[in-house]
């Protein structure tokens, strides 16, 4: 027991360590994105038909710091002011999924491989979900649209925008994914501490049905775009192939029940249809492909960073972020707002 709990501690601390200093600077960026990036604007270019929305919509989506539960009331001011639904599926599909703090993480842990595959599969996935929305749930035309209070905003348009974006960066972001964050670390510890090397390899290290059960283990429940990230690298260090982890990397932040559920009732059955089987074909499509690049390349070179921060940095680093997430998630109690302030 002394043996795991020494093992455990030092596997949570490292893994803490490497992804503490992407993640800070992940945070400033989410908040700068959150203060300087319009919601009109952002909402004037998604009402139309085609192609165009859905794509301004997937690329908007991708580096804005939104989970699977937080993107859901963004999506719905997005209906109500006139973006189509095969926008909105496409703005729901592709943010959850990653984000700039996730990006920087990705690139911490998993490598400059995951970091640029993941971003271009959430985009994907949502210009093919708003595209097959577009061809099998048309609009006839004006639809009601869900209602959504806006009020909020404009006692925060009256704050700085430097306190707005140190706010929303260190404090409320991290207040939304500090548990599921601390609860992903915990996880990656325990595994590397108690799971033998390699020991998924022959239960679950590649092929279509590892796949699959990543997959069916992924969309029903809810797992932060950060904070799953240090689930995956535990999983890939134990034997589960690249592409495996990305159908859960895929699935798990994109969908859950509740997300589900409320797309059923606020766009349709048919809708919310189509949002599911996209999910799940799109991830095991990117991960035969990601496993295919991996392997092609040699898996040993995929996961190594071509450069590395100094061990000072990255504990002192790990400091800060402990500290910000205690505060944001125990000193912090004002309720948290999935928002995309702006300015």
């Amino acid at each position: 027991m002394a043996e795991f709990l020494e093992s455990f501690v030092k596997d949570f601390w490292g893994t803490l360590a490497e992804m503490s200093p992407y993640l800070l600077f992940g945070f400033l960026a989410a908040g700068v994105l959150s203060v300087f990036i319009s919601a009109q604007l952002v909402e004037r270019h998604l009402g139309r038909k085609g192609f165009w929305p859905l794509l301004k919509a997937s690329a908007f989506g991708v580096p804005l710091p939104l989970c699977s539960c937080g993107v859901i009331p963004v999506a719905m001011s997005l209906r109500k002011h006139r973006a189509s639904k095969g926008a909105t599926i496409s703005f729901l599909l592709s943010t959850p999924q990653t984000g700039a703090d996730s990006i920087l993480v990705t690139l911490s842990l998993l490598g400059p491989i995951y970091a640029v595959f993941r971003p271009l599969a959430a985009l994907a996935t949502g210009l093919i979900g708003g595209g097959l929305v577009q061809l099998f749930d048309p609009e006839p035309g004006d639809v009601p649209q869900p209602e959504c209070d806006d009020a909020c905003c404009a006692e925060k348009e009256q704050r700085s925008k430097v306190i707005r974006v140190l706010e929303h960066g260190f404090v409320t972001l991290p207040r939304d994914i500090g548990k599921a964050m601390f609860i992903g670390l915990i996880v990656a510890g325990a595994i590397s501490a108690a799971v033998p090397k390699d020991f998924f390899a022959p239960l679950l290290g590649g092929g279509i049905m590892a796949m699959i059960v990543m997959m069916v283990l992924g969309i029903p429940v809810y797992v932060c775009a950060t904070a799953s990230v240090p689930v995956a690298a535990a999983l890939i260090a134990k034997g589960v192939s690249p592409g495996a982890v990305m159908v859960f990397l895929m699935t798990g932040p994109a969908t859950n029940a509740a997300a589900f559920m409320t797309i059923w009732a606020g766009l349709g059955k048919r809708t919310a249809v189509t949002y599911i089987a996209t999910v799940a074909g799109c991830a095991i499509a990117a991960g035969l492909l990601l496993d295919r690049i991996v392997y092609g390349i040699g898996s040993d070179t995929v996961f190594r960073m071509g450069w590395m921060l100094p061990a000072v940095v990255k504990n002192v680093s790990a400091v800060v972020l402990l500290a910000v997430l205690i505060f944001a998630t125990v000193g912090g109690q004002k309720e948290s707002e999935p928002d995309i302030e702006k300015a």
